[in-house]
């Protein structure tokens, strides 16, 4: 067993929001639903909390109402090793919710993603001064990071 959790607030999505996480990422499942009883602060038979796994990583999702919403002072990072694992976690994860720099979105439920091509660390380390810069100013004009786009920076072209 996990020790820990990340557990995230919802208003009333967490079961939407964990379906939709659970069909992005490979290998995940929805655990396990619980639900509210009568005389708590949520209708009587709502979901209250949804265990699922992504990837063999434990969340909790909790329907806790309007009091508290994300910011991007959490995100998750998704590792991706080619472009198409780019294309795939950025075009599903941000379908309904907005892009914003430098690999970097928001989810059609507030949630902060990065979604980042394992080569970029390796790029912006380059001992070269120069060319991690260019690899740095053309990661800061980007939403979706492009691999290719990366490299030729690097490279100088």
């Amino acid at each position: 067993m996990q020790r820990i959790s990340p557990f995230l607030w919802f208003d009333t999505q967490a079961f939407e929001a964990a379906s939709s996480y659970v069909s992005i990422f490979s290998g995940s499942r929805i655990v396990s639903v619980s639900h509210y009883a009568e005389g708590s602060p949520m209708p009587a038979g709502s979901v209250m909390t949804v265990e699922f796994e992504l990837e063999g990583q434990r969340f909790i999702a909790l329907n806790g109402g309007p009091q508290f919403s994300f910011t991007e002072a959490i995100s998750f990072s998704v590792d991706c090793d080619t472009q198409e694992e780019v294309d795939h976690y950025w075009d599903s994860l941000s379908e309904g919710g907005e892009p914003v720099q430098c690999g970097w979105l928001k989810d059609r439920y507030g949630l902060s993603w990065q979604i980042v091509p394992n080569i970029l660390g390796t790029l912006l380390g380059d001992p070269d001064p120069v060319k991690a810069a260019r690899v740095m100013k053309a990661m800061l004009a980007m939403a979706k990071i492009e691999i290719a786009v990366l490299k030729r920076a690097y490279d100088g072209d």
